[in-house]
């Protein structure tokens, strides 16, 4: 082959390989995720379980608060033990609570709350964290000292004490349930920014822009936090279910969801309360938690191992 017909095949060689456009982390991260058969079932549930508890209530013949003394712990209609089933006024699938409430719109209403909480709470502390996390970091020095001693101290005091006396304090408010728990989950999430941020802060990048004159501040936002996302969004999803257990720990004490409002807490309370004579009243709601809770562990294992770059 002639020198020409070699430069122009090395040419076109040379144009095709331009013409390939690299995956960045997060294409990539998502195509290894998909291929996470746990995780995508895990989205797929979760997104399902999210889906019926904001849409099915607008259609359900029954209203989460509706008391019908005549239907007053009945089974649901395809329960083994016959005797206990009751329906003068309809079918309940998952049975009726000791008010006759209808348990299934009870457990949507429940996964309302529960999910509200749970997100609502892991974003404050989100934001409390990673700001928190990433000045302690990147500045260093006394004040890195003085922030990171002040997290050991909070770490110190037992948890549910700090939520349980914001609540007391605050008077039991319905939505500052999200903020006293967020308040205090915070910490953690501090310290796996701050220990990202450690390791960032001392790249050459970073280096570069100091000597520009960028701020502290805009170098934080600009090329410290957009470098621990990946972390930080596996700890998400991880935070989570501790804030919803959390809360339904709280509401089974009393100190969270009051009625006729209801959590996935407040419906294993009651449950719990009336195990032997309506098993169904623990059953549904703990199984539903169950499955949300192995659902958010199952997408944060799987968001670990697709942003791990030693996998890649």
């Amino acid at each position: 082959m002639s020198a020409a017909g070699l430069t122009s095949r090395n040419t076109e060689t040379i144009e095709r390989a331009l013409d390939i456009k690299g995956r960045s982390l997060w294409v990539d991260a998502r195509r290894r995720l998909m291929k996470n058969r746990a995780a995508v079932v895990s989205i797929v549930l979760l997104a399902t379980i999210a889906l019926f508890a904001v849409f099915v209530p607008l259609v359900w013949p029954y209203s989460y608060d509706a008391i019908d003394y005549g239907n007053i712990l009945c089974a649901p209609s395809w329960w083994p033990d016959r005797s206990v089933s009751c329906f003068a006024g309809g079918h309940h699938i998952f049975g009726t609570e000791q008010n006759g409430r209808d348990l299934f719109i009870r457990v949507l209403y429940g996964a309302r709350i529960s999910l509200a909480v749970g997100l609502v709470a892991t974003m404050v502390s989100l934001l409390i964290g990673v700001g928190y996390g990433a000045i302690a970091g990147f500045v260093g020095g006394k004040l890195d000292e003085l922030m990171m001693r002040f997290v050991d101290v909070l770490y110190a005091l037992p948890y549910i004490f700090l939520v349980i006396i914001l609540m007391v304090v605050f008077n039991q408010n319905f939505f500052l349930l999200f903020v006293a728990i967020g308040a205090v989950e915070w910490l953690t999430m501090a310290r796996i920014v701050r220990g990202q941020t450690l390791s960032i802060k001392e790249k050459e990048f970073v280096e570069a822009a100091r000597a520009a004159g960028v701020g502290t501040l805009t170098n934080i936002r600009r090329h410290i936090i957009p470098n621990i996302l990946g972390p930080v969004v596996v700890y998400v999803t991880l935070t989570i279910p501790t804030v919803i257990l959390s809360e339904s720990f709280l509401s089974f004490l009393g100190l969270g969801i009051r009625d006729p409002l209801t959590s996935w807490g407040v419906l294993i309370s009651d449950g719990a309360a009336h195990m032997e004579t309506a098993p169904w009243m623990l059953l549904f709601p703990a199984a539903i938690m169950a499955i949300t809770l192995f659902c958010f562990n199952f997408i944060g294992d799987g968001l670990r191992d697709a942003l791990d770059p030693k996998d890649r």
